[in-house]
């Protein structure tokens, strides 16, 4: 049958939600977020054969437009940037823009940004102390696209090399090891979830006769924690490995440009024997679709790279054909708010940060904040609906709020006057459970630490 638009109905929009699925899914019902708008509904299966009206189009994407405003009002746990306007950039989406090879050599493709995509590329250089000369990179579709760029570079310098990566690590990089056939060892945390150089030591040691493939957080994905780079350097060479035997690949997906725009924060740069950074772009820069950067030694571009006569260029990236939208969509980010710009948004995640970990502390949540974080680690919430309501993430016995520009002030007081009310529901006349195993017992409200 064709989808009807009848009144006194509603619109059913069925958007996954995964917060852990051992409590949110419910056995045997897939779950649906309805939205009443109006007495209108609209089914989004396609099934019409000489296409549908512009004005029922129109009417399905308004309310799907109300719909994530209201996802965006409470979206807490994800660390993706929804302050943005691009309505400049409306006139590109008439085109289709295609970055496909070496956007250093361009294509025979020519509706493409390869200009913007070298001027983005330029601009992270600068930013992580690399000379125009010495460098490559390219726009990719997300920060695991840069991981597995960054991870098959050591792999065909190193075709024998074990990857070495914490457990706090993203899953991407545990996946792009079981991809490329490649042991991957798990390295121990500290209880920050930095990287524990002591027991990177005991495993290098114990593989003394292969190569080492270093993958690097620059903020994990629970915790924010980031790995110091040359503690990690001065272990790999008191265990004997010398700098033609390891590759260092950094995954900064949030932190990587956050972090070289605030004082006293360690230093992400090449002039440190790293091979390759990547960030994401809908992150801390809030581009409307997943990508990201991914920058390296040029003298690494030749290892897997070759020349592709059809496109009139170099196939030296992971995916062929490559957003032209987004490297534009980078550049007007940068431009239009400069580093001045970017240094104040980041100036004000962290103080809001700080601003939720203490709220948090005063309530008696066992709460958890880096230093140079915005992610704020605390007690998971016993409910799935409040849960889902606010968009949190959470591993085990902890769940995270990553501070980002669109969350305000009000939204964190909100967060954490609910919080506190369904908490009193949820434990009653029982404790909270005790977090020291997992932020350590300074950070734990527990009857025992607090």
């Amino acid at each position: 049958m064709e989808n009807q638009v009848n009144e006194n109905m509603n619109i059913y929009f069925n958007i996954p939600q995964v917060h852990g699925l051992e409590l949110c899914r419910e056995e045997g019902k897939d779950r649906k977020i309805q939205e009443i708008n109006n007495g209108h509904n609209m089914n989004l299966a396609i099934t019409k054969c000489n296409g549908e009206s512009q004005g029922k189009l129109a009417l399905v994407i308004n309310h799907y437009t109300e719909t994530l405003n209201q996802e965006i009002s409470h979206l807490l746990g994800y660390p993706t940037n929804q302050s943005f306007d691009y309505g400049a950039l409306a006139p590109l989406m008439q085109f289709h823009i295609n970055n496909l090879g070496d956007p250093f050599i361009g294509s025979s493709y020519g509706v493409n940004s390869a200009k913007f995509e070298v001027s983005v590329l330029d601009w992270f250089a600068k930013l992580w102390e690399i000379k125009k000369e010495e460098y490559w990179g390219y726009i990719t579709s997300g920060g695991t696209e840069g991981n597995f760029h960054g991870l098959l570079i050591g792999r065909e310098n190193f075709p024998d090399g074990i990857i070495y990566t914490s457990q706090d690590s993203h899953y991407s990089i545990f996946k792009i090891a079981k991809m490329y056939r490649m042991q991957c060892i798990k390295v121990s945390t500290l209880i920050t979830g930095e990287i524990d150089c002591a027991n990177l030591k005991t495993l290098l040691l114990a593989h003394k006769d292969k190569p080492a493939i270093i993958n690097l957080n620059i903020g994990t994905t629970m915790k924010g924690a980031v790995d110091n780079i040359d503690m990690v350097i001065q272990t790999l060479e008191e265990s004997g490995f010398t700098r033609d035997r390891f590759y260092i690949h950094c995954d900064g997906a949030l932190l990587g440009i956050m972090l070289p725009l605030i004082k006293q924060a360690p230093v992400i740069t090449f002039e440190k024997p790293i091979g390759s950074i990547t960030i994401s772009g809908h992150k801390f820069l809030g581009c409307p679709t997943p990508c990201g950067v991914l920058l390296t030694r040029l003298e690494h571009t030749n290892t897997f790279s070759k020349d592709i006569e059809v496109i009139g260029s170099r196939d030296a990236t992971i995916s062929g054909s490559r957003s032209g939208h987004a490297p534009i969509f980078i550049w007007y980010a940068l431009q239009k708010r400069g580093l001045i710009g970017l240094e104040n948004e980041v100036q004000k995640c962290l103080m809001n940060a700080r601003y939720l970990k203490d709220k948090l502390c005063d309530v008696g949540i066992s709460t958890m904040l880096n230093e140079f974080s915005n992610t704020v680690v605390f007690e998971k919430p016993l409910d799935c609906e409040f849960i889902r309501k606010w968009n949190l993430a959470y591993q085990g016995n902890i769940a995270h709020v990553v501070v980002m520009q669109h969350v305000t002030i009000e939204m964190l007081d909100s967060f954490v006057d609910e919080f506190t009310q369904k908490r009193a529901i949820w434990y009653g006349l029982r404790k909270p459970i005790c977090l020291a195993n997992e932020i350590g017992a300074q950070n734990c409200a527990c009857m025992l630490h607090k």
